[in-house]
Parts: structure tokens; sequence; C-alpha cells
């Protein structure tokens, strides 16, 4: 298992930060050679599919999650978000929180990610290459400096 952990904070508020992380087309554009489509109607709830298509043409692969969890954030409360990885390449699931705080609100970023058929030797570079590409992910979708 290769499970992180990011955590930023954000001038955002709560619900602006929330309704940037769950603009899940956005998050293409942050991961090298990745397009993100959505596939259910919205709004967005449990039962959301989206795919992120990673790599040149057929030599790519594909990375469908579904929103398990959906727990928007209310007044000067915390929310909430788990996404299932279902795929046959990238297993695992994602989850992030996000608080509102004094100035604007802190999301936390867990991931278990595998690779099917990637032995658990590697997990140390998957977890190292997750908190890079992810925390990278986090601070342009955030707009943070």
């Amino acid at each position: 298992m290769a499970l992180f952990r990011i955590e930023r904070r954000t001038h955002l508020s709560a619900a602006e930060a929330w309704r940037r992380l769950t603009a899940w087309e956005r998050h293409g554009a942050q991961v090298p050679l990745t397009r993100v489509t959505v596939s259910t109607p919205s709004p967005t709830g449990p039962g959301t599919v989206f795919v992120a298509r990673t790599g040149p043409g057929p030599l790519g692969f594909d990375d469908p999650m579904e929103v398990v969890c959906w727990e928007p954030p209310q007044a000067d409360g915390p929310g909430r978000c788990r996404l299932e990885k279902r795929g046959s390449v990238v297993l695992g699931w994602a989850e992030f929180d996000v608080r509102p705080v004094p100035g604007g609100a802190r999301v936390v970023w867990t991931e278990d990610l595998r690779i099917r058929g990637l032995p658990g030797v590697f997990d140390g570079a998957i977890v190292r290459a997750g908190r890079l590409l992810f925390g990278r992910e986090l601070k342009s979708l955030l707009g943070n400096p």
C-alpha cells in the first residue's frame, strides 16, 4: 500500500476551495499527458464517475474513479469527498477534507495509490511521486503561490 497525505492552507474560503477541487476536468490540466472526462450527469454526488486518461494515444491508460462520499462544507463546517479507483491499472482511493480556518481553508488530501502488478517494494517511490504530483496539483488548483 502506497499511502500518503498532503496538507495545504489556502486564502480561499472552504466553499471556493471545494468548488475548485471538485471541478474534475481541471485536474487533467495539472497532470502531464492527462485528460479528465466526467461520464455521469451533473450535479456531482455519490455515484458520479469520471475517468482520467493518461498517456499518449494507444500507450495511455484509463483511471476511472467513482465518488463514494460527498459531504460539501456547510456554513462553518468541514467537507469531505472520497473517490474509489475502479480501473484495471490504477487502484486504491483518494479522499480530501476541506475545513474552514481563520483567513481561509485547510485542505488535506489522503491517497492510497497502487499500480496493478507492481510489487510493494516500489511503494516508497510511488509515495514520493504521489506527494510531488498531487502536491503540485493542489497548489495549482487552489491558486496558492
